[in-house]
């Protein structure tokens, strides 16, 4: 059945007959993931999330379109595994700019950047964009502000990659991707341990840097996978979509007068 929320699906029958208020823009990355999960995760989980929160909104009467995703990210981190994909942020740039000069001509004044890739920092373009064009600008980096008062309640020990959140995810919602030991049905992955540095600054989080993932790492996996279940994935996913659904639904309906969006 065709979804009439999702751009890659829908036909210019229905286009031409139909208006939308809001675009929703999946970005992802192709990366290593520990040693179970696929290098499209990433992608797989924004287009995950974002479907089913346009889904929602759009039943509920948001005029909202869903983007196809964008499947490369910044990783020049992750540049030491073989086949991590990298573009750098100033590309990145120069695909929101023509993406959203190709909104505006279409009418579209509302994007919403779904981002599912740590590696990438998107506030930054929001601000440089902000007064290049007349579409206004959102993020979501769904990992992050939105589901941080959850994580704790669904899941054990959540980590920073292809860790209990992610594999609970791909369990949920990509299993076939997901690998497990044939003989024990445990997954094929590491316990995704990781270093420390020999600063305490950096350590504690006081200072920041660029982390090198193939020192940080042994197999890319940070944080603990064995601990996920697909159940802690579906009650993760209830989280999002109703949360960003809402906020769809909301900036859908929002008049874009010279107060927007205050």
């Amino acid at each position: 059945m065709i979804r009439n929320w999702i751009l890659s699906e829908v036909n210019y029958a229905y286009v031409k007959e139909h208006s939308y208020d809001v675009a929703v823009l999946p970005m992802g990355a192709t990366e290593p993931h520990n040693l179970h999960m696929p290098y499209g995760t990433d992608t797989y989980e924004a287009e995950a999330i974002a479907s089913r929160a346009c889904e929602k909104a759009f039943h509920e009467g948001a005029k909202v379109i869903m983007l196809p995703a964008i499947p490369y990210g910044t990783d020049t981190n992750q540049m030491e595994f073989p086949l991590a994909m990298n573009l750098n942020p100033s590309t990145i740039l120069t695909i929101f700019r023509d993406l959203i000069d190709s909104l505006e001509k279409h009418g579209i004044k509302k994007l919403v950047i779904l981002n599912s890739h740590g590696g990438n920092d998107f506030k930054p373009f929001l601000r440089e964009l902000h007064n290049q064009t007349s579409v206004k600008l959102f993020l979501c980096d769904w990992f992050r502000g939105i589901s941080a008062d959850v994580r704790d309640e669904i899941f054990d020990d959540p980590g920073d990659h292809a860790d209990e959140v992610e594999t609970s995810l791909g369990l949920a919602y990509f299993p076939e991707f997901i690998v497990k030991d044939e003989s024990t049905g445990k997954l094929a992955a590491d316990d995704g341990s990781m270093k420390s540095t020999r600063f305490s600054a950096v350590n504690e989080g006081w200072i920041s840097i660029t982390r090198p993932w193939h020192l940080l790492t042994t197999n890319s996996g940070a944080g603990n996978p064995h601990l996920a279940t697909a159940e802690k994935g579906e009650k993760l996913m209830k989280v999002l979509v109703d949360r960003i659904s809402g906020f769809l639904i909301e900036l859908a309906n929002s008049d874009l007068d010279e107060q927007f969006p205050f």
